[in-house]
């Protein structure tokens, strides 16, 4: 697939990227090729390969203990705040 100019610009701007009118060909070359790739893959042939969620899913995990590392300064990080209520930073309302 190759993309235009006019669509680069387009994905750019619904991404919010600015980007400058000598990098849209670069772009539209590399957008179009990471496209090719996608197309290629969609051709795969994958008739009885069962989906998985993990490519480990059969395999046991080594996990690290679920300890702290870091101490807790979150009164320390709130003594600065305007207001705090219940160890929460509390906000003006901006939505009625």
């Amino acid at each position: 697939m190759s993309l235009t100019p006019e669509q680069v610009r387009s994905i750019a701007h619904l991404a919010r990227l600015a980007i400058t009118a000598e990098d849209e060909a670069r772009y539209a070359k590399s957008l179009s090729s990471i496209l090719d790739f996608v197309a290629a893959l969609d051709r795969a042939d994958v008739t009885g390969v069962t989906p998985m969620a993990h490519p480990l899913a059969d395999l046991a995990q080594r996990r690290r203990p679920d300890l702290a590392t870091e101490p807790d300064v979150r009164d320390q990080a709130q003594a600065n705040a305007p207001k705090v209520a219940a160890g929460l930073y509390l906000v003006p309302k901006v939505i009625e």
